[in-house]
């Protein structure tokens, strides 16, 4: 068994009150990142069927310190070499060549040493596109690990890690489509020995599918509108397993939808607002002879669109009764705005809305970037809207370098 180091787990609303052992290898670090990344994918289980949990959801990160500045929304904005996580089809806008680095002290409430690096870079390729590449990685820190009779057997380090490549091309002047692979290892509980099984390294893979439409602008007064819509069906792949046995949890699929509205008031002054609706697509059922059954991707992008229940209470306790999650509440809402003067320097600001029933995570973001020949720099914040949120001052920072200035 793995006993986690849980003071993560300890300090999030009181969750956990003593150390828990946990029977499968995945649970140890999946409570961590269920429970205290920033897009935990969970619901209850029931017999009608759920949402279930995945792994890996370090997918789910918002690399992009700029988006993440205007509330973690920019699937139709899409303008730089982070649209390989927002929209790949918004690479196909682009031209010249472009690189970016993204660091974070993740979860800097709990000051648990974790942390997370995302590189990206993309390149424009005359008559046929632009392709882009990208690492994540998300270190998890070091744990202990134990045997059946409690007794320590040596630490590990957990991480995870993807490595992708993207290209978006159009279809039309106004209208693209795009692409992602990733390959996925995920590290968590390397070696050790779980219900007669070793735990080893879960490796998957993923791909994207993307669309982006940018109208033609138009006159507001003095001033120059334009309007972009945009969607990504990401992390469409096989489900991961850490042991030799069968079982095996589903990756983090999901679709990103929205918009992208900018003023141009004049040379100098702009203004973007910008919207994304988010929803996790993952399907499971229970039974009492096979337990719990997650669909398979290609089934729960269909499967996943329904109601599902979660408790007032303890499972099992006759007085709880059940909430209806209904779809509409199952999307996460972002949205913000950004303004920029002279291409020089942004402000931004956002909002983040989840259903309480549906991971509750409510929080403002702050950001702000400056421009300055081939070298850009962006910061965001976050400040949490519920309390003892980990995600609560959390910050991210972003060098770019765009050396078609």
């Amino acid at each position: 068994m793995i006993v986690m180091h849980l003071s993560i787990l300890e300090r999030y609303q009181g969750f956990m009150k003593r150390p828990e052992k946990i029977n499968r290898s995945i649970y140890g670090i999946a409570l961590v990142l269920i429970f205290a990344l920033s897009a935990p994918v969970v619901g209850t289980v029931v017999a009608q069927g759920g949402p279930g949990s995945a792994a890996v959801v370090f997918l789910k990160i918002e690399p992009d310190s700029r988006a993440a500045g205007m509330g973690n929304a920019g699937v139709a904005l899409a303008d730089n070499a982070s649209a390989i996580f927002w929209n790949p089809a918004g690479l196909a806008f682009q031209t010249g060549t472009e690189a970016a680095i993204t660091h974070s002290e993740w979860l800097p409430e709990f000051d648990a040493g974790l942390y997370y690096e995302y590189l990206v870079a993309k390149h424009h390729l005359p008559g046929w596109g632009t392709i882009g590449a990208h690492l994540t990685y998300l270190n998890l820190g070091k744990h202990e690990g134990r045997d059946e009779q409690n007794n320590p057997t040596g630490t590990f380090n957990s991480y995870d890690m993807a490595l992708g490549l993207s290209y978006g091309f159009k279809v039309t002047k106004r209208f693209a489509l795009g692409t992602s692979l990733r390959f996925i290892y995920s590290n968590l509980a390397p070696g050790q020995i779980v219900g007669a099984q070793k735990t080893k390294a879960g490796v998957s893979t993923a791909f994207d599918l993307a669309g982006l439409y940018r109208m033609k602008p138009f006159n507001l007064g003095n001033a120059l509108g334009s309007l972009s819509l945009g969607f990504n069906l990401a992390n469409m792949g096989p489900k991961i397993q850490y042991s030799d046995n069968a079982q095996a949890d589903p990756i983090p699929t999901n679709f990103r939808f929205g918009w992208a509205f900018t003023i141009d008031f004049d040379e100098y002054n702009s203004l973007t607002w910008v919207t994304d609706f988010n929803k996790d697509l993952i399907h499971s059922s229970r039974n009492d002879s096979t337990g719990v059954k997650y669909d398979p991707f290609y089934r729960a992008i269909f499967s996943s669109w329904t109601s599902f229940q979660v408790p007032n209470g303890p499972i099992g306790d006759e007085d709880t009764t059940f909430d209806t999650v209904s779809v509409l509440e199952q999307l996460t809402i972002g949205t913000g705005i950004e303004y920029w003067y002279d291409q020089l320097l942004a402000l931004r600001a956002g909002y983040f809305y989840e259903n309480p029933n549906n991971g509750n995570r409510q929080f403002l973001t702050l950001g702000a970037g400056v421009r300055y020949n081939i070298i850009g720099v962006d910061f965001s914040y976050i400040y949490a809207l519920e309390e003892e949120s980990p995600l609560a001052g959390t910050m991210r920072f972003s060098l770019l370098l765009n050396f078609t200035r």
